[in-house]
């Protein structure tokens, strides 16, 4: 039970895209149906058509037709969420590989982004020690946040977690899939998250506002939220879509050549 009144947000986006000639794309802006968060309103303003799809993971996805030459498309909504930062259980534990659901084999897996095939080595050299549980995860956000140095243009949309180990260097997307990858390897189930991310009870961010990633490994029975690159509790997070890894969370696919001529994000709190 929260006890606190819910924290009201207006969320949204806007994409300036221009296209060489008619091309199908899929946008994922619009807020997951989660636990913690209601969608109270949402509008799409644009003069292509498109419609809405459920993906395998129940993230909400938006499909259009862009037509040849420039196209605008903005989304607006008013979500309800906790008014409370990201909960902290220091007692939820492991669940041993053998105990573990069949559906949740899935998320100890490799992907496309996450290796930890790869990276298994280092993970028990630096986390094997470690007692398991909450106390695990943590030790990798905190490793995974001073290891990684916050770089804007650091990485390309082909960065996977094996390329931000040896490179050092990253941005939100690649400290959620390195502390991923560590915590597979570890047997850790853990998915990648994406989402809206208001600036509440920080010192206001230097940087334009951008979509941000953390990522939710499975302790005691349930999904927590973890977050390497900021590795502090936050108010306000509105997901938008969970997945193996970026590949399946991406804010835009374009089945074709599309140019991103401008693109903003917001993220405030109402009243």
């Amino acid at each position: 039970m929260y006890s606190r009144p819910p924290l009201r947000l207006e969320i949204g986006c806007a994409f300036e895209l221009n296209a060489p000639a008619p091309t199908s794309a899929v946008l994922q802006v619009a807020p997951h149906e989660d636990d913690r968060a209601t969608l109270d309103a949402a509008s799409w303003d644009t003069t292509a058509a498109h419609h809405q799809y459920i993906d395998r993971y129940g993230n909400r996805c938006e499909r259009f037709a862009l037509p040849p030459g420039p196209s605008r498309i903005e989304y607006r909504a008013q979500v309800s969420t906790v008014d409370e930062p990201d909960e902290v259980a220091l007692a939820a534990p492991e669940i041993t590989p053998a105990e573990l659901p069949d559906q949740l084999l899935h998320w100890v897996m490799p992907s496309r982004f996450c290796q930890p095939d790869e990276l298994g080595a280092p993970a028990w050299e630096i986390f094997g020690d470690i007692s398991p549980g909450w106390t695990r995860v943590q030790a990798v956000c905190d490793w995974v946040h001073g290891h990684l140095e916050y770089v804007p243009g650091s990485s390309n949309p082909w960065t996977t977690a094996a390329d931000a180990y040896r490179s050092q260097q990253g941005v939100c997307r690649d400290y959620a899939h390195l502390a991923i990858t560590f915590c597979r390897a570890l047997n850790i189930p853990a998915r990648y998250v994406f989402g809206y991310l208001p600036d509440i009870g920080i010192p206001l961010a230097d940087e334009v506002m951008d979509f941000a990633a953390w990522f939710e490994a499975y302790l005691g029975g349930r999904w927590y939220t973890f977050d390497a690159r900021t590795n502090s509790p936050r108010v306000g997070r509105v997901v938008v879509g969970r997945g193996r890894d970026a590949v399946d969370v991406a804010m835009m696919t374009s089945f074709g050549s599309v140019e991103l001529a401008g693109f903003r994000v917001q993220a405030d709190p109402m009243g």
